[in-house]
């Protein structure tokens, strides 16, 4: 199989289904910010010697593809042919508990914080921005996207936050206030 097909030179893409639309498609620029994400996790991965972190950077890089193939089918049909690309509640409960431990060490806020600290943390710092945007994008998709979705998204941001403030503690890089 060739990397290239040419079916994109004309400036369309394929969704789930072989609905050919506008790369520049609201849903195409929402799943390229789920991409860009999961890049940016990927890169978080390359600057950690944590195993523990990097295990839950690979999960959420492995959730990220789920999400990417939800989006790029909206009449959601993909979840009747490849189980592993669907996000569900549980989903959402893992993260929530993982930013209840992380949290659970770390001295409390009392203000707001740069973004930055060690490699890996000032990628988290990137990767929450980035998380946000993607959001931003998939809440104005028609159809709307399966609630799920967003409420993964949603809480993904807030974990890339408290990742980013447990890499940098255990890196024993001091917290910038503002």
């Amino acid at each position: 199989m060739k990397i290239y097909t040419r079916t994109g030179d004309a400036g369309e893409t394929s969704l789930f289904g072989g609905l050919r639309v506008s790369k520049g498609d609201p849903r195409v620029a929402a799943y390229g910010d789920v991409d860009e994400l999961n890049a940016q996790l990927g890169f978080a991965r390359a600057n950690t010697a944590d195993a523990e972190i990097n295990t839950e950077l690979l999960q959420l890089q492995r959730d990220l593809f789920a999400l990417g193939a939800q989006l790029a089918d909206p009449a959601e049909k993909i979840a009747s042919h490849v189980s592993k690309a669907v996000l569900r509640d549980g989903d959402v409960r893992r993260l929530e508990q993982l930013i209840d431990r992380l949290d659970a060490e770390l001295p409390p806020l009392r203000h707001f914080i740069l973004a930055g600290g060690s490699p890996c943390g000032a990628a988290l710092h990137v990767a929450r921005a980035v998380c946000r945007r993607a959001e931003r994008g998939m809440v104005v998709l028609e159809p709307a996207v399966d609630p799920v979705l967003l409420q993964y998204i949603n809480r993904l941001s807030d974990l890339l936050f408290v990742l980013a403030r447990t890499v940098n503690q255990r890196a024993g890089a001091p917290e910038t206030p503002w």
